[in-house]
C-alpha cells in the first residue's frame, strides 16, 4: 500500500493549468504544422501559420494560449494501493487549480450558479471524474475547456436501426452546424455507447487521447480517418473561413450499450485543445 499526501496532487494540478494554458501539446503542433504543408487556400494558411506563431509565443512568453483559459476538467485515476491522507481529494484539486490560475494570471472563467451568474473568483470548481485502475499509481489528465467550443457539444439518442451511417451523419451534422464557432481546425471527439451520460464523458475523454494514436481497433481506426476527411470535405477551413483543414483529428471511443440504445456524443476541441498528463 502506498500512501500519497494531497497536497502532491494540489502541486500537480497547479504546475499542470500554467502548463496546458500555455505549451499547446507537441501532437497537436505537429498537425498543425502537417496541415499547413497541405492547406491549399491562401487564407487557410495563413491562419494556420497564425495559429502557429501564437503557440510558439505563447510557450515563449508564458502567455495563455487564448484569452479562455476554460474550466478545467481532471480526469483522476487513482490505484486501488493508494491511500490518500491529508483532507479532501475535491478540495485539493480545486486548490490546485486556485493557486495555477493566481500563478499564470489566467481569466477566472467560472460561476457558482448558472442563473445568478456571479462569478467564484478563482476558476473553481473542477469538473472532476475519478476512476478506480489497479496498482499503486495516480494519472491525472488536465484539460482546461473553453466555452467557445464546448457550447458546440452535442448528444443524441439515435435508434439501433440507424446504425454506422446514423453515427456519421450525426457526426457530420455536428461539425456543419457548429461551423467557425468552435475556432477550427478542430479534434472532434466522438463518444458512442453506455448511455446519455456515458456517451457525454466518452466524447470528452477522446479529446484527451495525442492525434497521432488512431484507435486500436481497426475499424474504428478507418473509421476516424474516413470522418476527417469527410469533415474536411465541408469547406468550413481554419477559424471557419474555408479551406482544406476543418479538423485534425476524429478520435472516437465506444462502450456497450443497451439493446434499444445508440447514444452518440460530438465534443468539439478547438485549435487550442490544451491538456497535460500528470503521473505521481
Amino acid at each position: 500500500m502506498r500512501t500519497l499526501h494531497v497536497d502532491e496532487i494540489t502541486q500537480a494540478i497547479a504546475r499542470a493549468v500554467v502548463d496546458a494554458n500555455t505549451h499547446l501539446p507537441e501532437d497537436v503542433l505537429r498537425a498543425l504544422a502537417s496541415a499547413l504543408e497541405r492547406e491549399t487556400s491562401p487564407r487557410g494558411r495563413r491562419f494556420l501559420q497564425v495559429i502557429i506563431e501564437n503557440a510558439d509565443l505563447a510557450a515563449t512568453e508564458g502567455l495563455a494560449l487564448c484569452q479562455d483559459t476554460g474550466m478545467v476538467v481532471v480526469d483522476l485515476e487513482v490505484g486501488q494501493e493508494v491511500l490518500l491522507v491529508g483532507g479532501d481529494l475535491m478540495e485539493a484539486v480545486n486548490r490546485g487549480i486556485k493557486q495555477g490560475y493566481e500563478l499564470g494570471f489566467f481569466r477566472r472563467s467560472v460561476v457558482k450558479d448558472p442563473f445568478s451568474r456571479i462569478n467564484t473568483g478563482d476558476n473553481t470548481p473542477a469538473i472532476l471524474h475519478t476512476s478506480i485502475i489497479p496498482g499503486e499509481g495516480v494519472r491525472m489528465r488536465v484539460l482546461p475547456k473553453g466555452a467557445g467550443s464546448e457550447n458546440m457539444g452535442r448528444v443524441g439518442m439515435l435508434k439501433p436501426s440507424q446504425g454506422l451511417d446514423g453515427v456519421k451523419d450525426f457526426v457530420l451534422q455536428a461539425v456543419w452546424e457548429a461551423g467557425g464557432n468552435p475556432c477550427p481546425p478542430l479534434i472532434v471527439g466522438v463518444g458512442v455507447g453506455g448511455n446519455m451520460e456515458k456517451a457525454a464523458l466518452l466524447s470528452k475523454k477522446a479529446l484527451l487521447r495525442p492525434l497521432d494514436q488512431r484507435h486500436s481497433h481497426a475499424e474504428m481506426a478507418d473509421l476516424e480517418n474516413q470522418l476527417r476527411e469527410r469533415i474536411n470535405e465541408l469547406g468550413i477551413g481554419p477559424q471557419g473561413l474555408g479551406g482544406d483543414t476543418t479538423a485534425l483529428a476524429v478520435n472516437i471511443e465506444t462502450y456497450p450499450t443497451h439493446i434499444a440504445c445508440l447514444p452518440v456524443a460530438v465534443n468539439l476541441g478547438c485549435h487550442s485543445t490544451r491538456r497535460v498528463c500528470v503521473e505521481l
